[in-house]
Order: structure tokens, then C-alpha cells, then sequence
């Protein structure tokens, strides 16, 4: 084989063999101070324990708030001056003055419009109450939002849950997630399954929260998240303020599936709670943004313990 033939050989397989290495993936340093990551399944999708550790909570759902679309597709208005079972003074009615979108497609916004001098009973005190299409739909998962309330004499905004329709109160149960009375930047975290009476009186939760910024444009964020075993009915329920762990609770045995509960927001008028005070002609807004169901709390599965443990028992009533 002549010289220059067999050198062009060798230069070529030199070539092919820099271009092998210099294409190769990069390896992993190996790292002393972590354990090595599982065997890949053979399944496509991670092991439960493994995804639950590892991925961050998704969103199931969140409504579609842009200004254009109107509230009755996320949300029932649900109407009437009928005192609602706690002498209210509000009508309740579907009304784009009473319930709309933000501009900014960022926010759904309910507003109590307060004139004692209209001439009609039925505009002197006008609200909204919304309930949402969507239930929780499923056993467990985390429902957040951030809000900005109304904090004034004869005023309750509230943000929380009951079951879907039909449904038997308070046996079957509500949630309430963000409720301030009366005037006083306080958040009632509650949860109820009887009556207002001596023999329930143990079946209520209720802890009380003092939220200076309760009316901050920022707002406050609100978790709430359940797990429940379907099969017995009996979970835990932690409610979180601005990230803080602040009530606990066991689910009562025999109320609704969560999954079958729904969202409500409202502002009522005077009646009992507000001690028969009424509020003074304006407008009073509560601002929901952030709205969604997500498939797992703040931190994933793994920070639900660390959060049972850090919450507090609710107080009877």
C-alpha cells in the first residue's frame, strides 16, 4: 500500500474517533451528599411516592375571568331578600353592577351596593352571592385564592363552601374559609356540620385570626386543603393564611364527599352576625384573583404532615 494512502487512513479514523468523543453527552458528577435518584420505571409516568416528592402542585382548574366573559360561566348567582336564615338585609341579585371581571381579566369582583334612600326595597341593599359550576371534584387537592375584603359596620364578605345541590344543611357541612364581621379585621376560620344549639355543640372548628391587611389591594392568600379517603369519609382539613398553617381539623364522619363541595362568594348585610348593624350608603368590594384548585397544597404531599402539625385544633362554640 503506498505511503500516502495508508497515512490517509489513519488521519480519517483519528478524525472519526476526536468526532465520537467530542459529541458524547456530558456525564453526571457523582454527588457524595444525595442518595441516587430510583431506578427509571418501565412505566412512562414516575412512581406515586417519587412524582408526589418531586413535581410541583399543578392546577386543575381556574376560571376563565377575561372582562369579555361573563360571571355565570364560572359562577350561579344565587337570589333573593329572604334573610338567607340570618335576618339579612341584602337582595341578592345578577347584575353586572353587582358581579363582573376586572379589566385586567385578572380578578372576579362582587360589590354590595348600599343606598337607604332608593325608593325601591328591592335596590336599597343589592349584593351578589356566586356559586361555582365547578366542585372540588376530587378527594384530595389544595384550593387557594387570594383576596381583598371589605371591613366595615354591617358588612361580611365571605369566600367558602358548601355541597352541591341538593344538599341538607348544616348536616352535610360548610367550609369557611375567609369571613370577616362586623367591622373588625378579623378572619373566621370555621367549619360546621349542626346546628347553633346544645346538642351540636361540639360540632363545630373555629379559630380566630386578627388580618390588619385584610382590606390590602395586595390581598391575602387563602389555602385550603383536604384529604379524604373516600371509602370510610374521614380526611384532614388545614386551612393556611398567607402561607401559615392556622386551623386543623378531622373530617366528620358522615358530611358530603369533598369533592362534591363548591365554592361560594358573597357579601351579606346587617342580620344577626353583624349585630343588627347596618352599613353606611357606598360600595363595598371583595376582590378574588388567583382562583384555583390545585392537585396538591404549597410544597407538595410532603409538606402536609409539617402543616397538620403546625396547624391548631379549632375551638368549639
Amino acid at each position: 500500500m503506498p505511503f500516502r494512502q495508508a497515512l490517509k487512513g489513519i488521519i480519517d479514523k483519528a478524525d472519526k474517533a476526536w468526532e465520537e468523543i467530542s459529541y458524547r453527552a456530558p456525564q453526571p458528577v457523582p454527588s457524595y451528599n444525595k442518595p441516587p435518584p430510583p431506578p427509571i420505571p418501565t412505566s412512562s409516568k414516575p412512581p406515586v411516592a417519587y412524582q408526589e416528592q418531586h413535581s410541583q402542585p399543578q392546577i386543575y382548574w381556574r376560571p376563565n375571568l377575561h372582562p369579555q366573559v361573563p360571571v355565570s360561566s364560572n359562577f350561579d348567582h344565587e337570589q333573593g331578600q329572604h334573610g338567607w336564615g340570618n335576618n339579612e338585609s341584602q337582595n341578592y341579585i345578577d347584575s353586572p353592577q353587582n358581579s363582573f371581571h376586572s379589566t385586567q381579566g385578572d380578578a372576579v369582583i362582587v360589590r354590595a351596593l348600599i343606598n337607604h334612600g332608593h325608593p325601591d326595597p328591592a335596590q336599597k341593599f343589592t349584593s351578589a352571592r356566586l356559586s361555582s359550576l365547578q366542585t372540588l371534584s376530587r378527594p384530595r387537592g389544595c384550593l387557594s385564592a387570594r383576596i381583598t375584603a371589605p371591613v366595615a359596620r354591617g358588612i361580611w364578605p365571605a369566600f367558602w363552601l358548601l355541597p352541591k345541590d341538593p344538599f341538607k344543611w348544616p348536616e352535610d357541612g360548610e367550609v369557611d374559609i375567609m369571613e370577616a364581621w362586623n367591622g373588625d379585621a378579623v378572619n373566621h376560620t370555621c367549619l360546621h356540620w349542626g346546628h347553633f344549639n346544645g346538642q351540636d355543640w361540639n360540632k363545630h372548628r373555629v379559630l380566630e385570626t386578627p388580618i390588619p391587611n385584610i382590606s390590602s389591594p395586595v390581598g391575602v392568600r387563602y389555602d385550603f386543603i383536604w384529604d379524604e379517603d373516600e371509602t370510610t369519609g374521614r380526611g384532614r382539613l388545614v386551612w393556611l393564611i398567607d402561607g401559615t398553617p392556622i386551623m386543623r381539623a378531622e373530617k366528620p364522619p358522615g358530611t358530603r364527599k369533598m369533592s362534591e363541595f363548591r365554592i361560594l362568594i358573597n357579601i351579606a348585610v346587617g342580620g344577626n352576625v353583624c349585630q343588627g348593624n347596618m352599613p353606611s350608603d357606598g360600595c363595598y368590594v371583595t376582590v378574588v384573583r388567583e382562583l384555583a384548585m390545585w392537585d396538591a397544597p404549597p410544597g407538595g404531599w410532603n409538606e402536609f404532615d409539617r402543616a397538620w402539625r403546625f396547624s391548631k385544633d379549632g375551638n368549639t362554640m
